[in-house]
Formats: structure tokens, C-alpha cells, sequence
């Protein structure tokens, strides 16, 4: 699509291959797309910063132009259709949020953001917008008919926010990060809980929710594609404590220069348990475990007492991992059919029937 500047709609022909029915040219490259089955509508977002709408026809083989949303200075990086309010809502490389009616194609707002944005995710109950950005940073507004207010923001990512998914029945927000986690924030909760998952070993590029199951997808580029089980009880992972010594042997760290002077020890290099989070060196933390409930779906280092604690049950797997064979670039989940498609470095357009896993 990149640098034909094409949009081509597939259909699935007799013989059971997909050929392209349309084949439209745009005047500048496309970056990213929001389609609406209901109305058929296509909006699709250029490098040039406009955002070109379009209705498909009932058999999916013309499309029209509708209109022009004159909507950013340069790249537009999100796109979201809201029917219910008539509202485009999109993100640019020129870090601006804005919103159009999509009835009158008239610019209803705007917000800058602290960084160019990567996640885009909107409650229509309460008219909120979450924008994730490279930096890290999740924002919350506000929405009005021509306004909107900041709620707030927080981070809890050590790399950019690339993807986030909202549940508006559980009032939960997912987001994705370069820093290869997951982070559940139970936003309806007003708790501040915030529940990590790794289970990838690159960039998360995509996030998907089957509500129906309570199942999380995430899809990264390592080709990875994990379920999760959100239906269980899941921890927060603890803080990790500060301390100059090991809080089990009491050895000194190797910054501890008068304790170290004083016991006549080498100082020894500080490691954290990630079950109880003290500050632990290197021999009373030589034990490794998986702690699913955690998010840990992969060995991490505990201290030796925690690796005694934890039982079998503790370690049972809270996901599945499936490998899509290509570095995925884009997502697009069918929680109706149960479908994922995934679309890949490679330039191939993969479709998965999910439904022997979610479900």
C-alpha cells in the first residue's frame, strides 16, 4: 500500500483465492485506515496529512468519494470512525489530536500531545479518547460538541506506547510498548491498579480484546501471536526496593564503600526478585520461575525464597503462544467471526480463524 499508493478491497472468489476488486490509486501514500461495516465507510489516512473518505457499494466492487478532511500538517499515524457521534477521530506525525463531523466535514477540536501519537482508543459512553504517544505517555480527554479537557495522564512503559486497546464493559485500557510489555490499567476501578504481561521478545504492534471470552490478543513483531487469559485473578508486580545490601545475606552492594571496608567483603552487583521485589545479589537469587498470575509467562529471577514458595498451580500457564511466521506490522481482529488478520513485513496478508483458541 506504501508506495503504490494504492487501496485495494479483496474479495474471496468461487475457487476460494482472494483477488483484489478495486484497485485505487491515492494521491499520496497511505498510512493507516478505519473501515465501518455498517455504513461501509473507508477512511484512509496520507502522508500528506489529509484524511480521504470513501463509501464502498453493497457487492464491494466500486468505491466513492465522499469527502476531504483537511486534518493534519503532515503524516496522519490513527484514524477512528465514531458512528454514533459522527465523529473522525485521528492522530498525526505533527503530534496534533483532532476530531471532524463526519456530516458536515467541519474541524470540531484539537489537543497537542507531548509526543507523536501511536495508540488511539475511544469510550462512547463517556465521550473519552486515550492517545498513547512515543514517549511513553497515555492521555485521557475529554470530549465536547467543539471542546475537550484533559483528565489526565500517566506512564508506566520504558519504551513508546505502539498500541492500545479499550474495554468499555470492564472499563479496562491495554497498552502496548517498544519496551516489548503489556500493561492492563483498570481505569473504571479508580484504584490506580496497573497489571504488567510479558510474554513477547519484541515490540508489541497490535492489541485485540474478545470481550465475549475475556481473552487478550497481542500480536508482536517478533511474530508472535498471545492469547491471555483475563478471566483470572491477576497481581500487580511489587516495587522494586532500594537498599545499599543484600535484604537476605546482607552482603554489601559494590556502591556500599564503607560497609564493604568495614566487613572487609568485596561489594556485589544488585539484583531484584520479581515475585517480593527486594534487593537481592546474585547467589540468593540463582533460582528462575515463571509467575503467570504476575505476567510472567516466562522464567524471570526470584530469590531463593520466593522460588520455594511458589507452587505448581502458581506456575500454571495464563496464555497461549503461536508463531505467525512474519514480522507483523498491523492487526485487525473479527470478534464476530473470530477471525485475525495479521499483515507482515513480508508484504503478505495472513487470515487466522481464531476460534479453537478464543473461545
Amino acid at each position: 500500500m506504501k508506495e503504490s499508493r494504492t487501496v485495494r478491497v479483496w474479495l474471496k472468489r468461487d475457487s476460494g483465492q482472494y483477488w483484489p476488486s478495486i484497485y485505487h490509486v491515492m494521491p499520496s501514500p497511505c498510512s493507516c485506515m478505519s473501515f465501518n461495516p455498517e455504513t461501509r465507510r473507508l477512511s484512509i489516512g496520507l502522508d500528506n496529512g489529509t484524511i480521504s473518505e470513501f463509501i464502498l457499494s453493497e457487492d464491494y466492487n466500486k468505491m466513492t468519494p465522499v469527502k476531504n478532511y483537511q486534518a493534519h500538517q503532515s503524516r496522519v499515524t490513527m484514524i477512528l470512525f465514531v458512528l454514533e457521534l459522527e465523529w473522525v477521530l485521528s492522530t498525526g506525525q505533527d503530534k496534533q489530536f483532532a476530531w471532524h463531523c463526519s456530516e458536515s466535514g467541519q474541524r470540531l477540536g484539537g489537543y497537542r500531545t507531548s509526543a507523536v501519537a501511536s495508540g488511539l482508543q475511544f469510550d462512547v459512553e463517556t465521550r473519552h479518547v486515550f492517545i498513547g504517544d512515543h514517549s511513553g505517555q497515555v492521555t485521557i480527554l475529554k470530549l465536547e460538541q467543539e471542546n475537550c479537557t484533559l483528565v489526565t495522564t500517566f506512564r508506566g512503559h520504558t519504551g513508546g506506547v505502539t498500541a492500545l486497546c479499550w474495554d468499555p464493559v470492564q472499563r479496562v485500557l491495554f497498552s502496548g510498548s517498544s519496551d516489548h510489555s503489556v500493561i492492563m490499567w483498570d481505569i473504571g476501578g479508580r484504584k490506580g491498579t496497573a497489571i504488567e504481561l510479558q510474554g513477547h521478545n519484541d515490540k508489541i504492534q497490535a492489541l485485540s480484546y474478545a470481550q465475549h471470552t475475556r481473552q487478550l490478543i497481542s500480536c508482536g513483531s517478533d511474530g508472535g501471536i498471545v492469547i491471555w487469559n483475563m478471566d483470572v485473578e491477576r497481581q500487580e508486580t511489587p516495587e522494586w526496593l532500594d537498599s545499599d545490601s543484600c535484604q537476605k545475606c546482607d552482603q554489601p552492594f559494590f556502591w556500599n564503600f564503607k560497609q564493604m571496608w568495614d566487613s572487609r567483603k568485596i561489594g556485589l552487583r544488585q539484583h531484584h526478585c520479581r515475585k517480593c521485589g527486594k534487593a537481592v545479589c546474585g547467589k540468593c537469587s540463582s533460582k528462575r520461575s515463571s509467575i503467570p498470575l504476575m505476567g510472567f509467562e516466562f522464567e524471570v529471577r526470584v530469590c531463593d525464597s520466593c522460588h520455594e514458595a511458589i507452587t505448581d498451580e502458581e506456575r500454571a500457564p495464563t496464555a497461549t503462544f503461536h508463531d505467525s511466521k512474519h514480522n507483523i506490522v498491523h492487526v485487525h481482529f473479527d470478534a464476530t467471526r473470530g477471525w485475525l488478520l495479521t499483515s507482515g513485513t513480508d508484504k503478505v496478508i495472513k487470515l487466522w480463524d481464531m476460534t479453537p483458541v478464543v473461545s
